[in-house]
């Protein structure tokens, strides 16, 4: 796991390839394996691969979505509201595993982020996903992601750039208190 940790990267340029059923079915089991909060699993896919919807997701907001235009694979991850109050988490949690599902098969993938975003002026982004797909009003939507075979490299951060000072230890100290 550490050694794909290491390579992935938010990667949205994507060749016209296809993904093959197999792994978009791999993508799908990996998604239902994640974690949740009690069991509850309040969570929901989309699939989107009808390049026409691909680029009506695109759309979704007005900076930071364009990269599904192109995808041969978009997932929308969502969840019922009233069944869990830590839906927000454990969308989060299967939106990773898809990613890093993704990654093992040789594709790439970034996140657009959906909850708390603007679509527009007058619209929030999830409004216009639910509108757009047809969603009930209680399931809410965490974010999208678009999958495909990478149009672009992009070389994995190295070791002495990871931000070591996010890291802790025992407590929250200040800098006299780590350096006596």
């Amino acid at each position: 796991m550490i050694e794909l940790l290491r390579r992935r990267r938010s990667i949205r340029k994507y060749r016209s390839e296809q993904i093959a059923p197999e792994s978009v079915e791999l993508l799908m089991e990996a998604a239902l394996r994640a974690s949740s909060s009690r069991g509850i699993n309040p969570w929901e896919f989309i699939l989107v691969d009808d390049p026409a919807i691909i680029d009506q997701l695109a759309a979704t907001k007005t900076h930071g979505s364009g990269f599904l235009k192109g995808a041969p694979l978009a997932i929308v991850v969502c969840a019922d509201s009233r069944k869990s109050d830590v839906w927000v988490e454990d969308c989060s949690i299967a939106a990773i595993i898809i990613q890093m599902t993704a990654l093992s098969l040789g594709l790439g993938s970034c996140w657009a982020q959906i909850r708390n975003r603007q679509h527009d002026d007058q619209q929030s982004a999830e409004v216009y996903l639910q509108e757009l797909l047809g969603l009930p009003e209680e399931i809410k939507v965490e974010c999208i992601l678009g999958i495909g075979h990478p149009a672009e490299e992009k070389s994995p951060v190295p070791a002495d750039k990871l931000q070591r000072s996010k890291i802790k230890h025992n407590r929250w100290a200040t800098k006299t208190e780590e350096n006596p």
